[in-house]
């Protein structure tokens, strides 16, 4: 079986997570979307409304699970027999931070990093774009999927 996962923090789940998500179960038996848990990290969302967001975007989907974990990634897909790392590209900068760490991944493990360019039209939506339009009281039901709202 080719498992991979998908990890992020997802606070929260953009339509840019969504492109990815949705053609990358295309190249998988199964797809899991990794929600990490960071203790040192400030999220605008809860772990439960981030996973509520993801499995309410995917319902229809029994190839796709989403699981929550701590600690490297590496692990993680070792311990859940996950043999690939399923990463989006939005711009030169993503790829030469997600270049780094996919070089570190394989110097940890067998793991392989698959990357996808995020489809054109959502390139320029992040997690972090879509919680300054929130804090500012902008429109963000453009830049994220109908299950993430507040």
């Amino acid at each position: 079986m080719r498992r991979a996962i998908f990890p992020g923090s997802f606070d929260p789940l953009t339509l840019g997570h969504h492109d990815i998500i949705t053609r990358g179960i295309t190249l998988f038996d199964e797809l899991i979307i990794a929600v990490g848990v960071n203790a040192d990290k400030k999220y605008m969302f809860t772990l439960e409304q981030r996973l509520e967001f993801i499995t309410k975007a995917f319902i229809t989907e029994p190839r796709i699970k989403v699981l929550t974990y701590e600690g490297l990634t590496v692990d993680f897909c070792e311990k859940i027999n996950a043999g690939f790392i399923l990463r989006g590209l939005r711009n030169p900068g993503d790829f030469e931070f997600e270049k780094a760490i996919a070089h570190t991944n394989r110097k940890l493990s067998e793991i392989e990093t698959v990357f996808l360019l995020t489809s054109s039209g959502k390139s320029f939506i992040s997690s972090s774009i879509v919680r300054d339009v929130i804090r500012n009281g902008g429109d963000y039901s453009i830049l994220v999927p109908d299950t993430v709202r507040v």
